[in-house]
């Protein structure tokens, strides 16, 4: 018994590390690319002092890991484990608790309800040409890994860069993940202008950790 007691105890410091939303958020944008303290912050909204104090939280139970790299720390997620920890505590979230469902469904579902793309379909669309691929989130994210062909245009880009996209075939677009606005405004935008547009059904960090191919910006 005191060994089950110990082991829940150890498996409740994860669970409370999990219970901030800005720690959350913080693996999400660590999915996307490894960022210093400062970076991180920017991103996040939040005071340099409280991201450092949340980031060694997550380091504490092991989520996150640390590098010095000069003069500056550097943040990374420990593996895609932790992408899979979060997809699930979505999931979870999203069937069972009615006040998720109705979030998602207030802000996202009514910019596309239409059935998102499937990895594996994508993916082979790519392989055959069929479909252009954007990227909507940051150009740093971009730089750090994409989808295979995929063309970075971040939202605010989106309208001045329509004429250039081959809108002669489907437009994909995806983000940081399944409850990302950026990929749902695209969608939105591009079909408003005529073009056949749909989503991802995740984004880049549940592509990568699923073994799909990824590219670098050289």
């Amino acid at each position: 018994m005191a060994f089950k007691q110990d082991i829940f105890m150890q498996f409740a410091r994860v669970g409370k590390a999990l219970s901030n939303g800005n720690r959350l958020q913080m693996l999400e944008y660590l999915a996307q690319k490894e960022r210093n303290v400062e970076e991180l912050a920017k991103v996040s909204g939040l005071s340099v002092a409280n991201t450092s104090q949340h980031l060694q939280q997550l380091r504490q139970i092991g989520l996150v890991s640390s590098e010095k790299q000069g003069l500056k720390v550097f943040y990374r997620i420990t593996g895609d484990d932790v992408i899979e920890l979060l997809n699930v505590l979505r999931k979870v979230s999203e069937r069972h608790m009615d006040e998720v469902g109705q979030m998602v469904s207030t802000y996202l579902t009514v910019k596309d309800e239409l059935e998102p793309v499937r990895r594996e379909e994508l993916l082979a669309r790519v392989n055959q040409g069929l479909v252009t691929v954007i990227d909507v989130r940051p150009e740093q994210e971009y730089a750090a890994g994409h989808l295979p062909g995929a063309i970075n245009i971040p939202p605010h880009e989106l309208e001045l860069r329509l004429k250039s996209l081959d809108t002669s075939q489907d437009v994909v677009a995806y983000c940081r993940g399944p409850h990302c606005v950026f990929s749902y405004d695209a969608v939105e935008k591009l079909r408003l202008n005529g073009v056949n547009a749909c989503r991802l059904e995740d984004g880049f960090p549940e592509w990568k950790s699923a073994g799909y191919p990824v590219e670098l910006t050289a």
